[in-house]
């Protein structure tokens, strides 16, 4: 059994690797300040022996002596982490400066979920993660991108300098039950729309493309980084290679859940990415890990989720 120590476990994937974590005997503490995680997401685990959750903001230090840290704590979708900006920079850089503290100290694992926006609007595609990506650093996107990237490279030199046992995943999006209904992002946006009977929105034109990773499927990969031996940083792309456009997404959507709903044309917003795959050959290769969930599959899944809701 180890002693894990989950931040944003609150939240929509850390509530999925908390509840992993706990089913495989670990000691897990759940850390959230409930900024956009909830309770009602570990409701059901909290009780057992072998978790504890605990309210707490990364921005500031925290202490506890533990075997593995999972970083998960951020907002992570564009309504939320735009809503304060600043705090958003904050969070993507303080916590990971205090994470890397307390791994030092403990001489732990450390594991950064980090994202595939620091490749901004790709001028490669698929994206590999040698790619250094294109990012605006002044936009409306730069806080929560550019903190990221700004995280990866202190979970670098604090490898480098410190011998921390760093760990970078980029995820790329990744959608399932628990995630919020009004969180902006296009799948739950699709789904909440058909659900009511309202128009779906589509920005641009529809062309642009997006792949869609279950959650499950992530979860699996970020257990089987922390898995690998001490010398392997990363970064590795987390994603699901399968490329849909957002006509598509919505067409699927509106088979699968027999709704009406008309759909309606809006400008593209600012420094939306046009395309976004990730190359997993390195996932591949190295965790012998690819996805398993088919989009279809999935969405069925969260569209059984928020029936229940709406």
């Amino acid at each position: 059994m180890k002693r894990v120590l989950v931040t944003g476990g609150a939240g929509f994937i850390g509530s999925h690797l908390c509840e992993r974590l706990v089913n495989d005997g670990h000691d897990v503490i759940c850390l959230d300040n409930y900024y956009t995680g909830s309770k009602e997401n570990v409701w059901h685990l909290i009780g057992k022996p072998n978790f504890e959750i605990v309210r707490h903001d990364v921005t500031q230090p925290y202490w506890a002596e533990v075997d593995e840290i999972y970083n998960l704590a951020c907002p992570a979708s564009p309504i939320h982490y735009q809503h304060d900006p600043i705090q958003t920079t904050k969070t993507a850089i303080f916590g990971i400066y205090h994470l890397m503290g307390l791994a030092r100290r403990t001489h732990c694992k450390i594991l950064h979920a980090s994202t595939s926006e620091v490749y901004g609007d790709p001028a490669i595609h698929p994206q590999p993660e040698s790619y250094w990506g294109n990012v605006n650093p002044i936009g409306i996107r730069s806080c929560y991108d550019e903190g990221k990237r700004c995280a990866e490279t202190l979970a670098m030199d604090y490898h480098r300098l410190h011998g921390v046992r760093s760990k970078i995943i980029r995820i790329f999006n990744t959608y399932g039950p628990k995630m919020q209904a009004y969180d902006g992002r296009v799948i739950t946006n699709f789904v909440v729309s058909a659900l009511k009977g309202e128009d779906i929105t589509i920005y641009g034109d529809g062309k642009q493309t997006r792949s869609f990773q279950y959650v499950d499927d992530l979860i699996e990969g970020m257990i089987r980084v922390m898995a690998t031996e001490d010398d392997f940083t990363g970064p590795i792309n987390l994603g699901n290679p399968g490329e849909f456009s957002m006509l598509e997404l919505a067409e699927l959507v509106l088979e699968l859940t027999g709704s009406k709903s008309k759909l309606v044309f809006m400008p593209l917003p600012q420094d939306d990415p046009r395309q976004r795959k990730p190359d997993i050959t390195l996932a591949k290769q190295k965790l012998g890990w690819e996805p398993k969930v088919p989009l279809r599959e999935g969405l069925q899944k969260v569209i059984d989720y928020f029936k229940d809701r709406f």
